[in-house]
């Protein structure tokens, strides 16, 4: 906004406080922290254009005073509304409570998601690590904070390390199959726990016995889990897959058995190689998400074995 609209603009909204007008016609500026007590109606004109946040803070500029406040969203009445619309007006109209601020976040990021919940469109260190593993790593750093204790490394810190996992696919538990939001986030901190792929079939029969038949989503989570378990045993620190493959990076670029390494890969007829950079590259044809999945974890079990005890090798 340029400096002669911001004064016309600041010249309206006093004239309007004064009550020398009794409609005041403005853009969404207003959501910014405009504060006229005496203003009790307003009306948002094609309110499915805008974010649940923004709709919140827009009525907020209403209902200041002891007066009742009223908010009327309206939107084309030729127009198709999209599901992510409808579900933003639906949860405005629902919270009508003071405190509300923590579950218009929690219906934000059901809407939105977290980016693209646990998904290859998502931002941050939860694209690194993934929301259940995400809780759990805020978790120790709160604590870790709260006690005084240094983060600056050291051994323990070396045993902390966390796989990154990125196959290109939607891994998340969704709200149609998990409609409560405490439950979902509690669920993604025990996930977080498992130790071994006979917990991780536990949780899964679990899940089923609760909840019924696990989505796709679901079950690409719970093999995620799986493959993250083989990247800590194989010192795998991160996988990247794709139709054409993967490309796989050892923990400190080394691995535990360099031998029995190169053996496996001279039976591999060039399809896996090892790189200068101590990456490791797989060339595949994964073009659809399920071979793609089934083929990472294969990958990572043949690695596991290489490292792991024989009374301890991977199924």
């Amino acid at each position: 906004m340029s400096a002669r609209a911001s004064r016309t603009w600041a010249r309206s909204a006093t004239a309007f406080d004064d009550r020398a007008f009794d409609v005041l016609l403005a853009t969404n500026i207003i959501e910014s922290g405009l504060d006229i007590p005496n203003a009790n109606t307003m009306i948002i004109h094609r309110a499915d254009l805008f974010g649940l946040a923004q709709l919140y803070q827009l009525r907020g500029r209403v209902g200041r005073s002891k007066l009742r406040g009223y908010t009327y969203l309206t939107y084309a009445p030729k127009g198709v509304l999209s599901g992510a619309a409808q579900q933003r007006l639906h949860v405005i109209e629902t919270l009508d409570s003071l405190g509300a601020g923590f579950q218009l976040a929690s219906h934000d990021m059901d809407i939105r998601g977290a980016g693209n919940l646990l998904g290859e469109e998502q931002s941050g260190h939860i694209r690194e690590v993934g929301v259940e593993l995400y809780q759990h790593m805020l978790e120790e750093a709160v604590a870790t904070a709260r006690s005084g204790a240094t983060t600056d490394g050291g051994a323990d810190a070396a045993e902390r390390w966390t796989p990154q996992i990125n196959l290109g696919m939607p891994v998340l538990i969704p709200e149609s199959y998990v409609a409560d939001l405490a439950i979902r986030l509690g669920l993604y901190r025990r996930l977080a726990d498992l130790a071994d792929r006979a917990e991780l079939d536990a949780f899964a029969a679990e899940l089923i016995d609760r909840f019924g038949r696990l989505p796709n989503e679901v079950d690409n989570l719970l093999q995620v889990v799986a493959i993250k378990q083989l990247c800590r045993t194989s010192g795998v620190e991160r996988v990247e897959a794709g139709p054409k493959g993967a490309v796989l990076t050892f923990h400190n670029n080394t691995f535990a058995e360099p031998a029995r390494l190169v053996a496996w890969l001279s039976r591999q007829s060039g399809t896996i190689k090892l790189r200068p950079d101590h990456k490791l590259i797989c060339l595949r044809a994964w073009d659809d998400p399920e071979t793609r999945l089934k083929g990472t974890l294969r990958l990572l079990k043949d690695l596991a074995a290489m490292v792991a005890p024989a009374e301890t090798k991977p199924r």
